[in-house]
């Protein structure tokens, strides 16, 4: 099957929003692994399958190169990303753990309201994977979205917490790169009931009060996560 049958055969989106459409559709197919990377992903022709003018699918494809899911190589359009090496992975990690250990670090310094709004965030990301865990077969993207992002409030509850500028911009350029992993492990249910107990230890840890509890727990997360990232990805 061609890539670009893969959106012949998708019903044509409603007239909402049409780019937001286009997105969904694509997103879709990027998530369920029906785009193979290196795949080119042409506007006039996927325009042409969705029955919409170019316009919307330009404008959806350039949200999604900001994912890091889709590449854009000048004079020759948009691509599907190649996976993430063992190495950019190892990297990847290497800079998490300082990250989000750091943030956790300055989070702790004046933690009035941190525990509570993790715990808030947990409820969420407890709730988002019982329904990604309920979902049989297939994956609908909408549940897949709402569980990652679920995932990632819990890890920007501590990030907001730490109160620096500079630390939330470099946040910003990794989420990128997350994407990305994501996308080249496809761990989907594995890693989840794993996230949730690890998410609950940190908000143990903070709860207790003990001075660098939080810290350590957070560590022990991107150290678990990174092994279960190699050990897919070996």
């Amino acid at each position: 099957m061609s890539v670009e049958s893969l959106f012949a055969s998708s019903p044509a989106p409603v007239r909402r929003g049409l780019r937001d459409d286009v997105y969904d559709r694509v997103l879709e197919l990027l998530l369920s692994g029906a785009l193979p990377p290196g795949a080119r992903l042409g506007i006039d022709r996927i325009a042409s399958d969705l029955e919409v003018s170019p316009t919307p699918v330009r404008e959806a494809l350039a949200l999604l190169e900001r994912t890091g899911l889709i590449t854009r190589e000048l004079s020759k359009g948009y691509r599907v990303a190649q996976p993430l090496s063992i190495e950019q992975i190892n990297e990847l990690f290497d800079a998490r753990l300082i990250l989000e250990a750091g943030a956790m670090e300055l989070a702790e310094r004046a933690p009035e309201g941190l525990h509570a709004a993790l715990l808030e965030a947990h409820a969420a990301h407890e709730l988002a994977a019982q329904q990604l865990l309920e979902v049989e077969d297939t994956m609908p993207v909408a549940v897949v979205q709402a569980y990652f992002a679920a995932d990632v409030r819990f890890h920007d509850v501590v990030r907001e917490f730490a109160r620096n500028h500079f630390v939330s911009e470099m946040s910003v350029s990794l989420s990128t790169h997350l994407h990305l992993m994501r996308q080249t492990l496809r761990n989907g249910r594995s890693d989840v009931e794993f996230a949730l107990v690890e998410h609950r230890a940190i908000l143990d840890a903070v709860g207790s009060g003990v001075p660098g509890a939080g810290v350590a727990a957070m560590r022990e997360h991107i150290t678990n996560v990174r092994g279960r990232a190699r050990a897919e990805a070996d």
